[in-house]
């Protein structure tokens, strides 16, 4: 099946990180602190993509930028349960971690402007 969503870069992106995210969490789970991580994580890097499928599936219209914006909010949310997760994973793996949803971050952002300028012209 050919999916437009999935030629957005950003998304491709989002889901790599939910592969990755299974990961982590199996490391994470070991410690009875790192299972109240999981379930932050879980939640929000699942957020990610969701809410960039929700809001495509939407159409582009006003409510795409909206999406996008929950979605980047989870991103950055995700950032920081993994600078929480420093005392089970690796600081190595954290780094990878963060400079892809740093990029996802990015791109949504810079997705939102050129929708809303467009939206402007």
């Amino acid at each position: 099946m050919n999916n437009k969503l999935d030629e957005l870069r950003f998304y491709k992106k989002a889901k790599e990180l939910w592969e990755l995210c299974w990961i982590d969490t199996e490391i994470l789970s070991k410690d009875f602190r790192g299972k109240e991580i999981v379930k932050q994580l879980i939640r929000s890097i699942g957020s990610i993509s969701a809410n960039i499928e929700e809001g495509y599936g939407r159409g582009l219209g006003k409510e795409y930028p909206h999406f996008l914006r929950i979605a980047r909010g989870s991103a950055l949310e995700s950032n920081g349960w993994y600078q929480k997760s420093k005392f089970l994973i690796s600081q190595d793996i954290i780094a990878q971690r963060c400079e892809i949803l740093d990029g996802i971050i990015a791109m949504i952002t810079k997705s939102i402007e050129t929708i809303e300028n467009k939206r402007n012209i």
